[in-house]
């Protein structure tokens, strides 16, 4: 059976795709072979599976040790390689825009916050993007505040437009308006 059907078929079975790559490379095929399938069958176009593995290539595929095929799939899901990228409306990249503007605003970014937004970017999670960043502030020497507040308003006003029911980006939103009228 070719490795990408396999794939498919463990996750139409419900798998996750880090329990799916963990059991494809539990049968003795290659690390990077499993990966490869698994961004197939989650329908992730090959130019940009290639661009993810390559990126985690050397650390977790190229020398796999016996045994740790559950902790690798879980690490390539942690790391965004299975995350199945969404396809944003307009307005939705009009608020990725404005959250780009904001995280400049910032004047400095955690790594690890970066990360999550870099995926909720990619898999279309916009609220989780804005309630983060709504919960963050700039910095006190290097941010800009009233730029960063402002942006936020304005993401929050074309997000709330988008998702009319979300209580939390109207509370976000209120949050973000009060620190935006703030000296």
């Amino acid at each position: 059976m070719h490795l990408t059907t396999l794939a498919r078929h463990t996750l139409s079975r419900g798998a996750t795709p880090a329990a799916t790559y963990a059991l494809i490379a539990r049968l003795g095929h290659q690390p990077l072979s499993v990966a490869r399938a698994v961004c197939l069958a989650l329908s992730i176009p090959l130019a940009e599976t290639a661009r993810r593995l390559a990126d985690c290539h050397d650390a977790l595929l190229a020398n796999p040790r016996p045994d740790t095929e559950s902790d690798t799939g879980e690490l390539l899901e942690a790391l965004g390689v299975f995350d199945v990228p969404a396809s944003l409306t307009d307005t939705e990249l009009a608020v990725v825009e404005h959250f780009l503007v904001a995280i400049d605003a910032m004047g400095g970014i955690r790594p690890g916050h970066q990360h999550g937004l870099t995926r909720w970017f990619t898999t279309g999670n916009l609220t989780a993007a804005y309630l983060s960043l709504a919960a963050a502030r700039p910095l006190p020497r290097t941010g800009d505040p009233a730029r960063y507040w402002t942006t936020l308003v304005t993401a929050g006003e074309l997000l709330a437009a988008t998702r009319p029911s979300d209580c939390r980006i109207k509370y976000a939103l209120i949050h973000c308006r009060a620190r935006a009228t703030r000296p």
